[in-house]
């Protein structure tokens, strides 16, 4: 992992230096997480005028959370008809219009706070790499019907005009979907939290917690803190801390390489500003950065530790493959991330006990999911909505442990092989 190095934390334009934990201290509410999710909490909490404390191990950002491809776009990583199998067709179409009030929410929360370093640009466009049009017609007319979203549908010829190469075929864009810069984003977040009052501490790993009285305790390495309610956000990096959620995940590592400056080069290639993904599962997911100098390109997963390097050497055989005319532009970095995969593939939100919160388990979703999870449980908190409990029928059930990574390996591998013979065929 190279994160010191990486695009985002090069350039986060925020870089206030926040003190550890020390000594004691009480609040309403302490989220253990300096992520997306935490924040959007804290952010909801303190706006609301409770006192809340972050506990980020590092520091603001440093998870997935502040180092993904930066795309806001409804929808979820499990299909409309799975979820609708497991929570019911009503459930499933009020999960649905969530994902598209995230999109709303991270864009009204940009221009509210004025945001400008998040950079957020319009349109998201997602591609086949096989021939089937009617596919995505049908999709887009449905969610004309059922939501009243509007999606573009693009033809090969459309397709091929901004995106050169032989690889793609339709394609559908969605102009109210946006990209960002994730890091300077959640960087505002932090800068509005403690203007509220609200207090983060990065360094500050919690070491124990005791949930078991109405006054909770969280145990870090240099103090504690007691609150009335525990809000766990720690997603891919949630370690011993709490066994119910320790079972309930899987680390899965995503691997992501910005591009030397190269402006013309990649123009000859990718002729947009949309944010660009496939529709294989762990697909590629791409976009052009740094006012069109670069190009950051991202996708794999892996469930075992892997070389950074060597992902990026997989990275870059992807996308020289899928425009061979970049064939000479050079990787500058390369870094890697953990994100959390529940078993059911869909993100865990709920209250596990009276006072004790998770939000967690976002890996494929998208940082407008995130967003309204983090919204969903301040909600819940505050007395103001119980529709956190839409997430019920997906808890927090066993992921498997080490036999549970193997099989998702295993899976991934059976996905790849299945989109190779569509892809093939085509």
């Amino acid at each position: 992992m190279s994160y010191p190095d990486t695009y985002y934390k090069r350039t986060m334009t925020e870089t206030k230096a926040r003190a550890p934990l020390a000594g004691t201290t009480d609040c309403d509410t302490v989220i253990i997480g300096g992520g997306l999710a935490g924040l959007t909490t804290a952010l909801q909490l303190a706006r609301a005028g409770q006192k809340v404390v972050v506990l980020e191990a590092e520091s603001v950002g440093f998870g997935a959370s502040g180092r993904n491809g930066g795309f806001v776009s409804p929808g979820f990583a499990t299909g409309t008809t799975e979820i609708a199998r497991t929570a019911g067709a009503d459930a499933a179409h009020k999960i649905h219009l969530l994902s598209i009030e995230g999109v709303d929410f991270v864009r009204d929360t940009i221009r509210d706070l004025s945001i400008d370093d998040a950079l957020p640009q319009p349109g998201i466009t997602s591609v086949l790499r096989y021939d089937d049009g009617p596919s995505l017609k049908a999709h887009a007319e449905e969610m004309k019907r059922s939501y009243g979203y509007e999606l573009e549908y693009l033809d090969r010829d459309q397709v091929r005009a901004v995106l050169k190469s032989k690889r793609y075929y339709q394609g559908l864009r969605d102009a109210k979907a946006f990209h960002i810069h994730p890091l300077n984003y959640l960087r505002g977040l932090a800068t509005e939290i403690e203007r509220l009052g609200g207090t983060i501490h990065d360094g500050s790993a919690a070491t124990g917690c005791d949930l078991s009285s109405a006054q909770k305790r969280v145990h870090t390495a240099g103090g504690q803190v007691t609150a009335r309610n525990v809000v766990f956000t720690t997603g891919g990096y949630t370690g011993a801390l709490d066994q119910r959620l320790k079972r309930a995940f899987l680390p899965i590592a995503t691997y992501v390489m910005v591009s030397e400056q190269a402006p013309d080069l990649i123009r000859s290639a990718i002729a947009t500003t949309d944010a660009i993904g496939d529709n294989r599962r762990a697909g590629d997911y791409y976009r052009v950065v740094d006012g069109g100098t670069r190009l950051l390109w991202g996708g794999r997963i892996t469930t075992r530790a892997a070389s950074a390097a060597a992902l990026a050497a997989e990275l870059r055989q992807e996308m020289t493959g899928t425009y061979p005319q970049l064939a000479g532009l050079k990787t500058e970095l390369a870094w890697s991330g953990l994100m959390s995969y529940a078993r059911h593939l869909m993100p865990q939100i709920g209250e596990m006990q009276p006072g004790v919160w998770h939000c967690t388990a976002f890996g494929g979703h998208g940082l407008n999911t995130t967003a309204i999870g983090g919204k969903l449980v301040a909600e819940g908190i505050l007395g103001q909505s119980d529709r956190y409990k839409l997430f019920k029928p997906f808890g927090l059930v066993w992921a498997g442990g080490m036999a549970g990574l193997a099989v998702a390996q295993l899976t991934y591998w059976k996905l790849q092989a299945q989109d190779w013979w569509r892809e093939r065929a085509a």
